[in-house]
């Protein structure tokens, strides 16, 4: 846990040099969409932190939850077009973490639940959270899966409003809070 409390604090750390920055003047709430620069950079940490716990996150259950998070932010606003599909496939593929399992497994379990999603979004939904609360047994791996939805949602510079409700979504069933993420 202090590992997290650190990031924690580099993440309040960035947030206050970005306000300062900014000119606004004291802090901007994490949640803040008047600049993408806070969330750019809190991806960014996020991202790095979770390259450093690699050789922790090598279980099935962080995988399929893992695999199920990034289904679920690919098809936050209720569709998924087959380009957005293909890019994330990429960013999956091409995470630093998760090379600890064989491509053909991400792919095979992520583009299941994307076609789940898209069949009937809420019950896709409802199942893709349910795989994705199975992390919850273990917080590291619980909070790295929202990581790597925070990476794959931040892809593009930008973290749209239903992909942070999908990621608080995925906090409320992990069992962790929402306001650790800045959401």
């Amino acid at each position: 846990m202090a590992m997290w409390d650190k990031i924690k604090d580099q993440a309040k750390g960035l947030q206050q040099a970005q306000g300062a920055r900014g000119g606004a003047g004291g802090h901007r709430p994490s949640g803040s969409r008047s600049s993408g620069g806070s969330k750019a950079q809190m991806v960014s940490m996020l991202k790095s932190q979770l390259t450093s716990l690699k050789t922790e996150l090598k279980s099935g259950s962080y995988r399929d939850a893992s695999m199920a998070m990034c289904a679920l932010v690919a098809a936050a606003d209720g569709n998924v077009d087959p380009a957005e599909r293909q890019h994330v496939e990429g960013l999956i593929v091409q995470n630093d973490v998760l090379q600890n399992f064989p491509p053909e497994q991400l792919r095979q379990r992520f583009n299941k639940h994307v076609d789940q999603l898209a069949f009937n979004f809420q019950q896709g939904k409802t199942e893709v959270l349910q795989e994705i609360a199975k992390a919850a047994k273990k917080p590291t791996e619980a909070r790295a899966v929202v990581q790597t939805g925070f990476v794959v949602a931040g892809a593009d510079g930008y973290i749209a409003p239903a992909e942070e409700q999908v990621l608080r979504e995925a906090c409320s069933v992990l069992g962790l809070s929402a306001q650790e993420f800045g959401l």
